[in-house]
Formats: structure tokens, sequence, C-alpha cells
């Protein structure tokens, strides 16, 4: 079993420090240098808007200052890590989520006017966009795991059992949106029965070749941190947590599979996916002490 060094994770500040974000080295500095969790939450804060919701480029290739959904879920990942989903962005990002909720109670995938910012070519939407699992699930899953009470997350939830209940192939987004939230839900029977259901459409989904390159999607995306719902054995996770380690570049860190369509988000996408990385590493034991 292989492990990250102390030498490679040294790389990986280093890495860090001459092309990341602030936001992605102040997280760093929190998991891995026993800084404080306030300096995170400070540069958080910065990308939400006076309506509650993320923009601002928290999601690279989002690059207005609008608000969007899909960042909001970015930024609960993160508040989650520094396990702050106590703290007022919270309600705030919910009161947003409830502005901009459709009919059937889910948020969409994203939102027309995006049409006005940069933006990768693959943001797109029709003029009346309808609820979605992506970032509904995930949204709601971790609210709900972070015990998170507030007036959007009850017809959310209602929103994507009845959608989830729907689904009998999948895409790997959604599938990804699908996990986080049965990973998280509070009906726990329910859940179980939907994974068990789903579980051979969600793996149809997964890239399980660990030198895949592209657009792949591998089984850390789907499980970046142990879970309960046994979606790949041991022996799977063992061989890409192995292939991970070995993935990390010689200026330590570590890349994305998808077109960087502008000068600023290689750079930001390489720092927020080598957080990911070390996080995952972190999350399943893999860092040296």
């Amino acid at each position: 079993m292989k492990v990250l060094t102390k030498d490679a994770l040294a790389r990986a500040e280093r890495h860090l420090l001459g092309t990341a974000r602030l936001i992605d080295r102040f997280r760093f500095a929190a998991m891995f240098g026993d800084g404080p969790s306030e300096p995170v939450l400070a540069a958080l804060r910065l990308y939400q808007n006076p309506d509650g919701g993320f923009g601002n480029a928290l999601e690279p290739d989002l690059r207005g200052a609008g608000s969007q959904p899909e960042p909001v879920e970015v930024a609960l990942w993160i508040l989650s890590e520094v396990n702050a989903l106590d703290d007022p962005m919270v309600p705030a990002a919910c009161d947003y989520l409830a502005r901009i909720t459709t009919r059937d109670g889910g948020v969409p995938f994203v939102l027309p006017s995006v049409r006005e910012t940069p933006r990768a070519p693959w943001w797109e939407t029709p003029d009346d966009p309808p609820g979605s699992l992506v970032p509904t699930a995930s949204i709601a899953g971790l609210l709900t795991a972070g015990g998170v009470e507030n007036p959007w997350l009850a017809p959310a939830t209602a929103f994507c059992w009845d959608r989830i209940a729907a689904i009998r192939e999948t895409t790997p987004y959604e599938a990804r949106a699908v996990v986080t939230f049965l990973e998280r839900a509070a009906d726990r029977e329910r859940a179980e029965r939907e994974f068990a259901r789903l579980r051979e459409a969600i793996l149809a989904t997964v890239t399980l070749d660990p030198g895949a390159t592209g657009d792949a999607h591998l089984p850390l995306d789907f499980a970046p941190r142990p879970g309960g719902l046994p979606l790949f054995d041991a022996d799977v996770l063992d061989r890409h947590l192995d292939a991970l380690i070995e993935a990390q570049s010689p200026e330590g860190g570590w890349t994305f599979g998808w077109a960087a369509w502008a000068p600023a988000t290689g750079p930001e996408w390489d720092g927020y996916i080598t957080m990911a990385r070390l996080a995952t590493l972190r999350a399943y034991g893999r860092v040296s002490n």
C-alpha cells in the first residue's frame, strides 16, 4: 500500500503556494498545517453575493460575478471540510436557493443568466430550466449531513427522492450527485434500498481503469472519502489510491481531464483538484504522518 510521503506533501504545498487561489492555500493550511478555519471562511465569504448565492469564479469555469446553483455546492463542500456548516453563509445560501427553486422543488443545473457571462462552453441551459439532481441532490445531502435545519431542505429532499425513484439509467455527474445524497440521507432504509436498485446503473458510469485519461469518472470521484454504501470493493479503492499517489506531478500537484478554455482556469482548477486529491488521500489514511 502506497502512502503520500512527507516530501511529496511538501511538494504539493509548494505547488499550491506557487499557483493556487488564496482559498485553496488556506484550505491546505487548515487541513495539514494545523491552521485555523477562519481564513478559509473569510476567503469564501468574498465569493458570496448579497443575494446569498455564490459566484465570482468559485467554480472556475463559471467566471461571472452573479450567483449560480453549482457554486453553492462548491461552497458547501468547503464548509463541510472545515466543519463550518453552522456558519451564517449557509442560511443565506439556502435563502438564495429558495428563490431559484422550480415548482417541482429542485434547483436548476444552471440559470439562463449564465449566458451574459464568460463561462465554459458546456454551461448551457434552456430559457426555463427545470430542477435537476445536479446540484440539488449534493446540496441536500451535504446540508442533511451537517445537521442544517432550513425550510428549503424538506421539499428539496422530496424532489430528490422522486427523481431518484425514476432513474433507470444515469450519467456520471448525476450518479455522483445521487451517491452524495444517498450517503447522507436521513431515511437510511430508503437510501439503502435505492442504492441497491441503482448500484449497477451507477457503476456503468464509472471508469475503472486507473490509467484512463481525459474526462474520466474514476471510483475516487464517487467515493472521495470512506462511506457507508458499498459502491466499490476494497481492492478497487486500494488500486486507485495507489494510482492517485503515482499521478502526482513532479511539480507536486494533480491535474484535471477537461479543457482549460481560459487562461485562469488551468491554475485555478489545478489548485482545487490538488486539494481534492489531498483530502481524499488523507480521508483514506494515505498521507504519511
